[in-house]
């Protein structure tokens, strides 16, 4: 899953982004809500985690200036402020779940599961297609019940074209939505990248899963 990290404090920002991607997720970081508005304008996230003390735009401002409707990232805060009347307005402004610092990683994560695994009208919980099944929340891929060993990334990007069936991404477009934007990956690794995925789906029986369209990119029809 896809997540931006809004935090002003550099060694808060760095200590969570490292937990949260050894926990498998994809994470962009923003140190002012200014930064934060064009991360969210530009790409697309599926959970956000708030400060509300930010430079240039404070948090409320942030969720204030959010997408409503389907596409709209669940949002928890994360925050000094712990008097009822903060909690009572992020909410209000839009929040999903509010946490006080200082607090527990291992709560922190079981709170963010807990809004991910919240129904979203566009998509289900898990990914099926044919005997393969893709399971975002318990990070887990299986054909025929049987695991499915994949990288973190090898896992992101079954998940993106499982999730846009039909669409072609090209592998700068890949290297975007499964990378975090302050990564030094190139997108020429795509290639390699795709390579061994496509290598344990024909190991597991899923030959020529993945598409190539020439021009256009990788997909699964």
């Amino acid at each position: 899953m896809k997540l931006l990290l809004v935090e002003d404090s550099e060694r808060l920002r760095n200590t969570l982004r490292q937990g949260l991607q050894g926990e498998g997720f994809t994470v962009d970081t923003a140190q002012d809500g200014m930064e934060a508005r064009g991360f969210l304008s530009s790409y697309g996230y599926d959970l956000v985690v708030l400060d509300l003390m930010l430079p240039k735009l404070d948090g409320i401002g942030v969720l204030r200036s959010m997408p409503t409707g389907g596409q709209r990232p669940r949002v928890l805060v994360l925050s000094a402020r712990d008097q009822v009347a903060d909690r009572i307005n992020a909410l209000n402004a839009g929040a999903d779940d509010y946490m006080v610092k200082p607090f527990s990683f291992d709560e922190l994560l079981a709170r963010l599961r807990a809004l991910a695994r919240r129904p979203q009208q566009t998509q289900p919980a898990v990914l099926s297609h044919g005997a393969l099944a893709w399971d975002p929340l318990a990070h887990y891929a299986s054909v025929d019940g049987h695991p499915l060993p994949l990288t973190p990334r090898e896992f992101a990007v079954l998940g993106l074209l499982l999730r846009h069936r039909g669409r072609a991404f090209s592998r700068t477009e890949i290297l975007e939505r499964t990378a975090g934007s302050d990564s030094d990956v190139s997108d020429r690794s795509v290639e390699v990248l795709v390579f061994g995925l496509r290598r344990k789906l024909d190991a597991a029986g899923l030959q020529g899963l993945i598409e190539t369209r020439r021009g256009a990119g990788y997909l699964i029809p």
